[in-house]
């Protein structure tokens, strides 16, 4: 080599050296205005919030949709669209009615019937002054007058307690009246968590008490109650959508996000005071408008890196995530995911706020497979890491975990405006949501470059305070099952459901001597017990009863 020829290479390397700089900060540059860009729509007022089942979802499917399509990103299986439908609570049929003395009550004005009511039609006399007999059963609703001023009091649970005891002593129905004219008179709660009982239970306000019986009790005259009680299951449907890079692999890596918000509070789920009232937009930029453009931003770079082909990439946005997790649900279990299928998934929700002094990232689901020591070492200083072992939380890779897949969660962490109407786009720290895409590019370019499958790990669910319970049976109940008894979405190891052979999709029908017709039964049944008890449990599997010994 001449000196010549040394000289000329050296000044071919400090040309190349800025080039790759200035090119990397040109990307950089579109990144960071197409994050805004996706995150300020989204987050918009025109989309109302992003509530599942609402047109703000499908305008932020469509726009999803559109993205994946100028990325050239193809829709997995011939469609971006998988819609779901999931059953939300409850509603009070139109041909409900109540009817006491004649007197016809205005559904939701005059009364209504309890959320834990049968679904029963009656009729029944009650002599005059006696009302409490061997048929319907006429009862005030608050004990004491301070019951009635205290906006706390769980008047639920008190006409749950009293309907329940009225049944096993014979009534056949029960009528609750607002015996104080509380300004904090009850209303129907469509997501009760009572379970039904026998016999139909309704709620009458003061002033329709007075009008059906007591302008209208003379003399000799009984009280006459009709009652045709029809509560029916809330039925809702949500939009997932899936976009889908086939390198024709035998495993495919998931990478998700849910794009849902609160609308405008209508499900009860917001944490500013009277948001529905006030009819405030919940836009929702942080939660999860961030963790939806940086999907679409991480489909942009696997899509271009063309020596990412060791997996499929499966990119998948859910709805419902903020009801339940019903959208990764249903996707998981339609889409038949699991461990044969899938190599591991990376859900990424609220990735918007990392803080610049602090740098402090989560990541969750590190226990779900021994390989993730290394992933988190990967994060070297760009971030202060905190451990999150579990493989469960109040979001989407939950359901996936669940299906025995290994699973990450990124979080940049709560804040003021979590659930408010405040989470707003300009709150979001786009450099850092970009820092943290690029932590997730480089774990993807990583684990395709080691071409290995993670081992799925059963991890211990987090510790949650019980005051009424001496045992845990270790299993994750799925809190929107609603067939009667509990299904099980995850057992824990080394507790007394996995030691007895319970598995994920089993439902508990029974548990010792006690029925379990729901959580509430479930728990009452649970705090009979006591360490070193033995009895046995009964499940419906596939189809079919199985019963096997249990000891706590």
């Amino acid at each position: 080599m001449t000196i010549r020829s040394s000289v000329f290479l050296l000044t071919a390397v400090l040309f190349v050296a800025p080039l790759a700089s200035y090119a990397q900060r040109k990307a950089d540059k579109e990144a960071l205005q197409q994050l805004k860009d996706d995150i300020s729509y989204l987050a918009s007022d025109k989309l109302e919030g992003r509530r599942t089942g609402t047109p703000g979802e499908q305008m932020a499917a469509a726009y999803i949709e559109k993205r994946y399509q100028q990325l050239n990103v193809p829709p997995y299986k011939n469609t971006y669209y998988h819609p779901f439908h999931f059953t939300y609570g409850k509603q009070i049929s139109p041909d409900t009615r109540i009817n006491i003395n004649g007197v016809n009550m205005a559904i939701g004005e005059d009364g209504f019937p309890m959320p834990f009511s049968a679904n029963k039609k009656i009729e029944s006399d009650i002599l005059p002054d006696i009302q409490e007999q061997e048929n319907a059963w006429i009862l005030p609703l608050y004990s004491k007058e301070s019951e009635a001023k205290n906006p706390h009091f769980d008047w639920e649970k008190a006409a749950f307690d009293k309907s329940r005891e009225a049944a096993k002593q014979g009534a056949t129905a029960v009528v609750f009246y607002d015996n104080y004219s509380s300004e904090y008179a009850p209303v129907f709660n469509e997501r009760t968590d009572y379970e039904v009982i026998d016999i139909p239970v309704a709620f009458i306000s003061n002033a329709a008490y007075n009008r059906a019986i007591v302008d209208r009790k003379t003399g000799g005259s009984g009280i006459t109650i009709k009652l045709n009680i029809n509560i029916e299951k809330r039925k809702r449907s949500g939009n997932n959508l899936a976009a889908y890079i086939d390198n024709n692999a035998k495993l495919t890596v998931v990478l998700g996000a849910h794009y849902d918000h609160l609308g405008y509070g209508e499900d009860h789920n917001s944490r500013h005071a009277n948001a529905e009232e006030a009819h405030l937009i919940h836009g929702g930029a942080d939660d999860n408008a961030s963790g939806t453009a940086a999907l679409l931003e991480m489909a942009k770079r696997i899509k271009k890196n063309r020596r990412l082909h060791n997996y499929n990439y499966l990119f998948v946005n859910f709805s419902g995530e903020e009801l339940g997790l019903y959208g990764s649900k249903a996707f998981v279990n339609e889409q038949g995911l699991d461990s044969n299928s899938i190599a591991y998934m990376i859900n990424m929700d609220m990735v918007g706020r990392l803080n610049d002094s602090t740098h402090a990232l989560t990541i969750g689901g590190v226990g779900t497979a021994p390989e993730w020591g290394q992933v988190v070492a990967m994060a070297g200083d760009d971030f202060k890491v905190a451990i999150d072992s579990s493989g469960t939380g109040p979001s989407d890779h939950t359901s996936f975990y669940n299906a025995g897949i290994p699973v990450l969660f990124l979080f940049t962490g709560l804040h003021k405006d979590y659930h408010k109407p405040s989470d707003k786009a300009d709150l979001i720290n786009y450099p850092g949501e970009l820092q943290v895409i690029k932590y997730v590019d480089y774990i993807v370019r990583k684990m395709d470059k080691k071409k290995i499958k993670p081992h799925y790990t059963l991890t211990k669910q987090k510790a949650v305070k019980r005051t009424r319970f001496k045992v845990t049976l270790g299993i994750m109940p799925d809190y929107t099952f609603d067939g009667g008894g509990v299904r099980v979405d995850g057992v824990s190891d080394n507790r007394p459901a996995i030691k007895a052979g319970i598995q994920t999709g089993d439902v508990i029908t029974r548990l010792g001597e006690h029925k379990i017709q729901g959580m509430q039964s479930y728990m009452e049944a649970l705090g009979k017990l006591s360490p070193g008890d033995k009895t046995d449990v009964e499940v419906l599997r596939e189809g079919k009863q199985v019963v096997m010994p249990i000891e706590f």
